[in-house]
């Protein structure tokens, strides 16, 4: 596919998308990467053009260079904000009260410890969808007293083997000290987030060192 043809693509995504101003968004392609320049009007919807982009076949990286600048009706000044976020993360039950919100500026920052990787993306998805945050810096730390690295790559393995969507003969597992570093080709963004979903499900895991290529 050439260039042409996957801008033209990804900007045609971005047009599907309702969540989206794609008028608001200039896309360039080189080689199966993707950029994306422009200002949005909210941390979501820039967030929200990523995974429109990532949804076109050919796309192999999305860098997303988009500015995100709140309208002056909208904008928040820090207190209220910071306490429009942690309402928020009070509201989801999936999310411990031991996270804690910052904010400078429109960018929150989050902090604080939680147990599993999946309460610390939900604080960072719940937060990054509050009205008037610019930009996002997750700073969690997982407090998980794992297994052994045989036990943490066992369970991936097996992880893999049981989703439809995932060739686990091509992906390579290692593990250290925590971190499972996952590497190998997939024929997708669905297979590589699949995979990289799984990782993180596994007990004992507290990074992923992904470095899966997504090549079609």
């Amino acid at each position: 596919m050439s260039n042409d043809e996957l801008r033209f693509n990804v900007e045609e995504e971005l047009f599907w998308e309702p969540r989206v101003d794609n008028e608001a968004i200039a896309v360039a392609t080189d080689d199966g990467d993707v950029i994306l320049r422009g200002t949005v009007g909210s941390f979501r919807e820039k967030r929200e053009a990523t995974a429109a982009a990532k949804r076109v076949y050919g796309v192999t990286h999305v860098d997303n260079e988009l500015g995100v600048r709140i309208l002056s009706d909208h904008k928040r000044d820090d207190a209220d904000l910071r306490g429009a976020v942690l309402q928020a993360l009070m509201l989801d039950a999936v999310v411990p009260s031991s996270i804690d919100a910052s904010v400078e500026d429109g960018m929150v920052t989050l902090t604080g410890m939680a147990p599993f990787n999946y309460q610390r993306a939900e604080a960072e998805f719940v937060a990054g969808n509050v009205p008037g945050v610019i930009g996002l810096e997750d700073e969690v730390e997982l407090t998980i007293d794992g297994p052994s690295p045989a036990d943490v790559r066992h369970s991936i393995k097996k992880a893999f083997k049981r989703d439809a969507s995932l060739d686990a003969d091509a992906l390579s597992i290692d593990t250290f000290d925590g971190t499972v570093t996952l590497s190998g080709h997939v024929e997708s963004w669905v297979e590589h987030d699949a995979a990289v979903n799984a990782a993180w499900a596994a007990p004992g895991v507290r990074a992923v060192d992904d470095q899966i290529v997504v090549d079609y």
